[in-house]
């Protein structure tokens, strides 16, 4: 029995990456080491359980920014791929924006890029503004005294003008032209908000990722998983 453990303990700790890093089919990973389907992604899903549980909380992780003397965090939106769904699903995840099917993560990080947490998985359609109400992330931030810098996709998301923690760009519309000091507030602020960008590329790396083939009820565990990896590679 104890030999039977050790060996799938070793089979774990090499298949379970195979299959997050590198996006390889569990069939193809089953043939070549004689492990049935079922068998390895059984695995994947009791690994994906156990490590997102290690991902921080956001409150615990907006105040350990706090604590290191940080006072505003990047906040940004992206768009996982995924499959083309069937039936009623298929329009759901269906993004105008992007021309295709995925789904919508925001994540927030310190000044440094490290990512500090993303929200829960949403399909694209609800938009970025809908997503942070829905994961109340203005009250985490009040909460932690930290503020954010967003991008005009976030624009009217902070609803109390006495107490603002979002701060984004302006709009031009067709009739109201930017001024030059507007047009240099946008480019500084999106300057500012660079290190979120450098985190979803350390997150994207995983291929996984590419064009994500799992359950999209279960997405959101998966990508707290790879926040905890991610940040255990490229901890800055």
């Amino acid at each position: 029995m104890a030999g039977w453990r050790s060996r799938s303990a070793g089979q774990i700790a090499v298949l379970v990456p195979a299959v997050v890093r590198h996006d390889q089919r569990a069939a193809y990973l089953a043939g070549g080491n004689d492990i049935s389907v079922t068998t390895i992604r059984r695995w994947c899903d009791v690994a994906i359980a156990l490590l997102a549980a290690k991902a921080p909380r956001r409150d615990r992780a907006l105040k350990k920014i706090a604590r290191g003397g940080g006072d505003v965090v990047p906040l940004d939106g992206t768009l996982i791929r995924t499959r083309r769904r069937t039936a009623k699903a298929n329009r759901k995840n269906y993004s105008g924006k992007h021309k295709s099917h995925g789904l919508l993560f925001l994540a927030l990080t310190d000044e440094r890029g490290n990512l500090a947490r993303t929200s829960s998985a949403r399909r694209d359609a609800a938009g970025e503004v809908k997503t942070a109400r829905h994961d109340k992330i203005c009250e985490h931030l009040r909460i932690a005294g930290l503020g954010a810098l967003a991008d005009l996709g976030l624009v009217g998301l902070d609803q109390d003008p006495n107490d603002p923690v979002i701060t984004t760009g302006v709009k031009q519309t067709r009739k109201k032209k930017l001024t030059t000091a507007q047009k240099q507030n946008n480019q500084l602020i999106a300057a500012t908000r660079a290190p979120v960008e450098h985190g979803f590329a350390a997150l994207k790396d995983w291929r996984i990722l590419t064009r994500l083939r799992l359950d999209p009820a279960r997405a959101t565990n998966l990508l707290r998983v790879l926040l905890v990896l991610t940040n255990l590679e490229t901890s800055r």
